[in-house]
C-alpha cells in the first residue's frame, strides 16, 4: 500500500511517501510545498490545492494519513494553518482517497512508545524504519513521513482513525 502522509501548514506543507507491505517499509519521497509569504492568502491556498494534486497524480497514494492540528498559543496562525489544512483535505477528497488523522502525541506513541518523544527521537525512528543514511530535511518533509509511518503502523485497526 503506498502511504501519503501530510504535514499540514500555510508556508510550508511537508509531505512523505511511503510503500508499506506486511510490515516492511520502503521510502519512496518527501519534500515541501512552500507558498511565499508575499502572496495573499487565497494565492498561497491555490499553491497548497494545485501542489496536493500534483503530489496524487505523481505518486498515486492508496491512502492519505494526515496530522491533526493542535495550538494553544497564537490563534492568528492557528486558523491560517486551519485554512491551509481544509484545502489539503478538498483535495484528497476530490480524489476519492481514504483519509485518516493522528494528533502529535499518537505520531510520537506510535514511533517511539512515547507520547512526549522529542523531535530528535522521532527523527531517529524515521531514518531507522526507513533504512535512511541521513534525517530528511527540512523538518516538515521528516515530520511527513512520521505521519506515514504511524498510519502503516496502525492500519490494521481498520477505520478507527478515518476523517
Amino acid at each position: 500500500m503506498r502511504i501519503l502522509g501530510i504535514d499540514p501548514g500555510l508556508a510550508i506543507v511537508g509531505y512523505g511517501v511511503i510503500d508499506s507491505e506486511k510490515g516492511v517499509y520502503r521510502p519512496v519521497d518527501c519534500g515541501v510545498i512552500n507558498t511565499p509569504k508575499e502572496l495573499s492568502l487565497p494565492e498561497r491556498l491555490e499553491l497548497i490545492y494545485k501542489g496536493m494534486g500534483e503530489l496524487i497524480d505523481t505518486f498515486k497514494p492508496d491512502q492519505v494519513a494526515i496530522e491533526e492540528l493542535f495550538f494553544t498559543k497564537n490563534i492568528t496562525t492557528g486558523i491560517t494553518v486551519a485554512e491551509a489544512r481544509g484545502v489539503i483535505l478538498l483535495a484528497c477528497k476530490q480524489s476519492g482517497l481514504p483519509m485518516f488523522e493522528y494528533t502529535p502525541n499518537q505520531i510520537k506513541q506510535s514511533l517511539t512508545g512515547y507520547g512526549k518523544a522529542d523531535k530528535k527521537q522521532i527523527q531517529f525512528m524515521i531514518t531507522r524504519l526507513l533504512g535512511l543514511k541521513a534525517i530528511p530535511k527540512p523538518d516538515d518533509a521528516a515530520d511527513a513521513l512520521a505521519i506515514a509511518l504511524t498510519h502503516a503502523q496502525t492500519n490494521r485497526l481498520g477505520g478507527l482513525f478515518s476523517i
